[in-house]
């Protein structure tokens, strides 16, 4: 385990300085209307959270429930994810392209789980979400690479009390490590669809793969990551009442607003990421401790989530200007 992770660790780090290294070959994200950047910022720092994953994946404990051949045809889902991604960073691919190759992926990865019927529909429809909604908070320098870091966190802690093997996991959250060093305020590289997308796509698959073998409970996965989860949800629902088109870019995710108000960069990534090291260490504490209160735990969150989201539109309602 402890090679696997300086692995992972060491792929990441010399990936994120060849990325560096060769920044003016990289694609470019230019500032538009829709952006929170003044600047252009190379978009693919996300490939050296990939690299790392990659190379520790051979290591990775078969989690219970699921053969070494599925386990495998899971894991090639996920780079499918990551390929398709990069694609799109490069290159550019319509919504529609994107969600079929994702919907897929999601399919083989949970057609290697025990899940059956209904329930398979509903871990297909979860995992695109969540690959989605994870790059719909990559908005903010350092957001989603925090957020990712605190959620694995916790989802190694809680596959440690439950006997399972925290490897997958430990590795996921180190491979963001060196990303983020580079993705914080003022970013020098943004992580891109390549891994913003990858990451929502495993934090999904394997929260899911967590719960059908048996090492956690249903509440832990959106506990872990809620911040994210409810910022996306909340601000899809909004918009859905509207009338909006979704797939239209847009600046009126909670986050954008903490940001628009003055937060900034800075601001912002200090909010969220507190709120996610909260509600991660207490999916993890939880988990440890008092797997009773799990669910209670993740209510509680909700409300008082639902709390910071009313202040922020209050304050959003008042605001001078446009």
């Amino acid at each position: 385990m402890l090679i696997a992770a300086l692995a992972t660790l060491a792929v990441a780090a010399v990936a994120v300085g060849v990325l560096r290294w060769q920044e003016a070959s990289l694609p470019v994200a230019r500032p538009s209307a829709r952006s929170l950047h003044a600047a252009p910022v190379g978009r693919v720092g996300g490939l050296s959270v990939v690299a790392g994953i990659v190379v520790a994946m051979p290591a990775w404990p078969v989690p219970a429930g699921i053969t070494p051949a599925l386990a495998w045809v899971a894991a090639l889902a996920a780079v499918a994810v990551a390929v398709v991604s990069l694609v799109d960073d490069w290159r550019g691919l319509s919504a529609g392209a994107r969600l079929c190759v994702q919907a897929l992926a999601a399919a083989a990865a949970t057609w290697a789980m025990p899940l059956g019927g209904a329930w398979s529909v509903v871990a297909v429809i979860a995992i695109v979400w969540m690959a989605n909604l994870f790059n719909f908070m990559d908005g903010n320098d350092g957001l989603a690479a925090a957020s990712a870091i605190a959620g694995f966190a916790a989802y190694a802690l809680a596959a440690h009390a439950a006997g399972a093997g925290a490897l997958p996991y430990v590795t996921i959250a180190l491979a963001c490590v060196p990303l983020l060093w580079i993705n914080r305020p003022p970013a020098r590289m943004f992580m891109g669809d390549v891994g913003a997308v990858t990451l929502g796509f495993l934090a999904a698959v394997l929260g899911i793969a967590g719960i059908a073998g048996g090492a956690w409970a249903a509440w832990l996965p959106p506990l872990a990551f809620l911040p994210l989860i409810l910022d996306a949800t909340v601000t899809l629902a909004r918009r859905a009442a509207r009338g909006e088109r979704l797939w239209e870019a847009h600046k009126v995710h909670y986050y954008q607003r903490v940001h628009r108000m003055g937060a900034g960069h800075r601001g912002t990534l200090a909010l969220y990421a507190a709120l996610s090291c909260a509600t991660a260490a207490t999916a993890a504490a939880c988990a440890l401790a008092a797997p009773s209160l799990g669910w209670t735990a993740l209510a509680t969150w909700m409300l008082v989530l639902g709390a910071v989201f009313a202040v922020i539109d209050y304050h959003w309602r008042r605001r001078p200007g446009p």
